[in-house]
């Protein structure tokens, strides 16, 4: 059972690749695959077969997905780009003989009006269309997210947003590639939408206390008009696009896209989710 897992020298694709590994998926059996290939040479040291896998070349990706029965297909970063290359990528795992992709979309993308939505909703058209038995995990937003910007937080004293009272069902990046090493290695799957967060949504209020209880100085959440925070994102060094859809992902979390409250990580992962405290001590090395 060979499994291809995309964006491999990215940080979920990574992840998902070594919870393959530690699940006994033997190595031989694992097709890893990225752009930069010398990116994944301590795989390749330890048996995973490593293959370049560019997703502007229709037939390259075609190459990299020989032998796989199931292909993971990580969303890939460039938004304006990412319908194209998912489209690309999944006419090449139906040429490679794929009986499986399993895609990572967004959280609620069948109603979210938040700009990442949009291509992941048509992804999913297309993807059901293709004729290849199918699996979606609608990852929500990643604590990573946050926990990433805590030194920031802690500078400032303050945790910026135009999230309102929106609550953010958000768990961690290893959450996420467990629930799709589950799928990946295990049956009955196909044709399920998964919708995946976190067991405890927050506010971006209550980041700021967690935040000042774990770390022991006050932080506190500032509301700000979207242009506002858009502002605040290029000032931070964002390039154009990424301040646009972070901005315009926070008024997405106010409207309540990033919530769910299903449980379907939690059954897929069996155990609960990271909890934001949990999150928050890691990332403050305590």
């Amino acid at each position: 059972m060979s499994i291809a897992v995309t964006g491999a020298t990215g940080q979920l694709g990574r992840l998902v690749v070594e919870d393959l590994l530690r699940r006994g998926v033997a190595p031989h059996d694992i097709i890893a695959t990225g752009r930069d290939t010398d990116r994944l040479a301590d795989l390749a040291e330890r048996g995973v077969l490593v293959r370049q896998a560019d997703f502007a070349d229709s037939a390259g990706l075609t190459e990299a997905f020989k032998g796989a029965r199931k292909v993971l297909l990580v969303s890939t970063t460039t938004v304006g780009e990412r319908f194209d290359n998912h489209a690309r990528a999944i006419d090449a795992a139906k040429r490679a003989g794929a009986q499986l992709i399993a895609y990572t979309s967004t959280l609620n993308a069948h109603s979210a009006n938040m700009i990442l939505a949009n291509a992941h909703s048509k992804t999913e058209r297309y993807l059901r269309d293709s004729g290849v038995p199918w699996v979606v995990l609608r990852n929500g937003w990643y604590l990573d997210n946050y926990t990433s910007q805590v030194p920031l937080y802690l500078q400032t004293g303050a945790v910026p947003g135009s999230a309102g009272t929106g609550r953010v069902s958000a768990a961690s990046r290893r959450d996420y590639a467990e629930a799709a090493a589950t799928v990946l290695t295990s049956e009955g799957h196909a044709g399920s939408v998964y919708e995946l967060g976190g067991d405890t949504a927050f506010t971006l209020t209550e980041l700021a206390a967690a935040l000042s209880t774990a770390s022991g100085q006050g932080v506190v959440y500032h509301d700000l008009p979207v242009e506002q925070y858009r502002s605040a994102l290029l000032g931070a060094g964002l390039p154009a696009e990424m301040a646009e859809v972070l901005s315009d992902s926070d008024l997405g979390l106010k409207r309540g896209e990033l919530f769910t409250a299903s449980s379907d990580l939690r059954r897929l992962i069996g155990r609960p989710t990271t909890t934001l405290a949990d999150a928050l001590t890691e990332a403050l090395g305590s």
